[in-house]
Formats: C-alpha cells, structure tokens, sequence
C-alpha cells in the first residue's frame, strides 16, 4: 500500500539533544480542555400518579465552566501525567492516519489497532489528546449535548429548545474517556439510586462513562478482553446511538453517539465480529525492525522520561502546525467532492471482494473524503481511495483458514485490479 505519510529514516524525529538535525513532523502535508469544576444540577418535574404523590427529581452529575480551576487542572494534569507528543510518535503512519482522519470526520466510525506489545498502541492513542479540537456544547449539560443538532442533544436540553429557552453554550475540547476492562456496567451506563426512587420518589441518576464519552472518544485498551456483557452494552449503543438505563421500571435515555477505539493483540484472543465490524477502520501494527529505527524510539522515550515538559516544549510547534491543519480540514470537509466514477469503484471493490452489508462502502467514502480535506484539497482522487480501502475492508472480508495472504493486500490487489 502506498505510504502518505512516508518511513524514511530521515523524517524521524529526534531528541534536541542528542541530535542536531532540525526537528520534523512527523505527519507532512502539503497545506490545502476545557476543564472545569464540578457542578450538581438538579432538574425537578413533577409526576402526577394515582398511586403516588411523590414528585420526580432527576439529579445529574454535569460540568461547570470555571476558567480559574481550569487552568488549576490543566497545570495538574501537565505535572501529573505528561502525555508523550503525537508528532514525536516514530513510525506507525497506518495507525496514527486512520486516527486522524476519524477526528476530521467522527462519521467514519472509529479505528481498531491490532499489533505486537510494544509496538506504542495505547502511547499514541493517548497522544492525541492534545491534538483534538474544540466543539461547542450546552454548559452545564452532562452529555455534551450540540445546541443546535437534535441528534446529539439530552432530552432536557431538548425540551428547553423546544420551549424556546435561550441556552447557554461555550467551547470545549472534544473528550477521550478510557473505559477499563474491569469496569462495572453501572460504571459504564450509570446509575440508579433505587432506594431513593422507593422512599423519597426521587429518581438519582448518575451519567457514566458513555454519558461523558458522547460527542467525544470512547477508548477501550486490550478491547479483545473486554467482558461480554460490556461488549454488549458497547453493541448497544454504537447501533442506536443512545444508551438507556432500565432498572425497577425506571429508564432513562442520553445521546451516546462516540468515536470507538480499540487497541489490542491478536495473539490474546479474537475480537467478536459483531464488535469488529462496528469499528469504522483497522489499523495493522508491526514491530519495527530496522536497528536505526529503533534505537531512535528508545532515544526518544529516553528524552522524554528524563525532562517531559521540556521534550513536549520542543514539539510544540509540529503539534500546533497539525492542530491547526486537523481543524481547517474539518471545517473543509463538507466542501469536499467524490466523483460518480470513483463512488462506482470502490462499491465494485467491495462487491467482488463478497464483503458483507454496506458499511465498507460508506466508511471507504468517508475516508478518501477526509484524506482529501486533510491534504486541503476538495476533490477526492484514486490515489485517496488507494490510501484508505484497506484499512476500511481489512476487517470485513470473510476469514479463510487456508488463506495465508494478509487481507490488506487482497484488498490493495484489487483496487489496482478495478481502478487500473
């Protein structure tokens, strides 16, 4: 497959000081958090029942805008957890383009990286936190909810647009949340305080995790060990968009509508091919074996476990330039053409290639769509197509234990079989 993005030993980036070649990024094309303190919101309704005379009280857990305690946590959250620069990342370009282009267009359904341990799965997943750009959201709302798209907005903030209310919205940084493998299904989906709903008629519920990954990234480490019954809540709501908390005859609903990353080793157990073909992308990992490569990937790690904050500060400049080339490419994307003719062939691949439904069909159109915007251009070329289609039909072609060929190549022989 093609290479955008290029291996080459001299784009590598070095430490400042154990090198005096000028720094590069390592993503080079051509030009074409908000964190605030907590607040509890009560929002009261009152229930008339026949049975009861109790009122109805929602409590949710929200976040607050509050610029002195955000720049408290930020500072924090530098001193405390560094997090390792994304332009500093050697190698692995498959990886780190199928992450990027699912930030310029969330649509695209997410990525799955399978690879080697060790190989920077979880390092550069994490690393794009500083990368990701800013949405506006309804302040104090729980789910992030958009203030001018229905899709993605709470039932309240529904119903306050409905009545006419005047929101309150501000701008923060699109949200990762890690969902841990030992996670409970409370934690995940959140909670119901049943006592309180009996005794006092107070119905408490508490958002979880897909409340706080809505609009964001959902990211799930070693995903191929997550228990089943996380796997299904996690089917549940990648299909609908929503998650609906059902306890005692209680429910509630919230838009959880989020980008799914998943990391993991192949060797540690298969994935359930429900979950598999959610996943929008799928990103291969290899082991580098270059002796220079690697030596400049433990050069690196050393420069940044000895002085983080200066090593993050000589990167600073490489990680503006993409944060600025990532949000033009989003605010371009809508601009951006696919010609009839290229639609028409990359359904052919998919068809002779037998791969099931049509979610490769949509995903490879996205993709080729974002790596023009990413590229600043406005129309998709067959080179695009070439870049994203295996990482989109990889993962959805039927297994044949006798096959020894990697599926990434199947699918790169025929596009230059169809597109030649």
């Amino acid at each position: 497959m093609v290479s955008l993005l290029g291996t080459s030993s001299s784009s590598i980036l070095s430490c400042p000081r154990l090198s005096s070649t000028p720094l590069t990024s390592a993503l080079c094309f051509r030009p074409g958090n908000t964190f605030g303190g907590k607040l509890y919101r009560r929002i009261q309704s009152e229930t008339k029942k026949s049975r009861s005379r109790h009122h109805v009280l929602v409590t949710n857990v929200a976040t607050g805008i509050n610029s002195i305690e955000q720049a408290k946590k930020i500072g924090t959250k530098e001193s405390a957890r560094p997090v390792y620069p994304f332009a500093a990342i050697v190698g692995q370009d498959e990886m780190k383009l199928c992450l990027l282009l699912n930030v310029i267009d969330p649509k695209i359904g997410g990525v799955m990286i399978m690879g080697d341990r060790g190989t920077g799965k979880s390092t550069t997943v994490r690393s794009l936190v500083d990368l990701l750009p800013e949405i506006t959201v309804v302040a104090g709302d729980p789910y992030n909810s958009d203030p001018k798209d229905p899709e993605f907005m709470g039932k309240e903030v529904r119903e306050r647009v409905q009545k006419g209310e005047e929101l309150d919205v501000m701008e923060t940084k699109i949200n990762m949340v890690d969902l841990p493998l030992g996670a409970t299904e409370d934690r995940v989906c959140g909670t119901i305080d049943i006592e309180k709903a009996l005794t006092e008629g107070v119905k408490a519920f508490e958002p979880g995790l897909l409340a706080k990954a809505n609009r964001g990234i959902l990211y799930v480490d070693e995903v191929n060990l997550l228990d089943d019954h996380l796997v299904d809540v996690l089917l549940d709501s990648a299909a609908s968009g929503w998650n609906t908390v059902e306890r005692e005859g209680i429910s509630i609903s919230h838009p959880a509508r989020f980008i799914l990353i998943g990391s993991g080793n192949p060797e540690e157990g298969e994935l359930r091919p429900q979950l598999l073909d959610r996943f929008g992308m799928h990103a291969q990992v290899s082991t580098v074996r270059d002796a220079e490569l690697r030596v400049k990937i433990v050069e690196e790690r050393a420069c940044f476990d000895s002085n983080p904050k200066e090593f993050r500060e000589s990167y600073l400049e490489e990680q503006m330039k993409l944060q600025e080339q990532i949000t033009s490419a989003r605010s371009n994307l809508s601009g951006v053409e696919i010609d009839q003719d290229l639609k028409v062939k990359i359904s052919r691949v998919c068809a002779e290639l037998d791969v099931d439904g049509l979610r490769g069909d949509i995903v490879t159109n996205r993709a080729a769509r974002a790596l023009a915007a990413l590229k600043g251009r406005d129309h998709v070329t067959a080179e695009d197509v070439g870049i994203v289609i295996p990482n989109c039909l990889r993962h959805r072609l039927r297994k044949d234990p006798l096959e020894s060929m990697d599926s990434g190549i199947v699918v790169t022989e025929k596009f230059y079989e169809v597109f030649s």
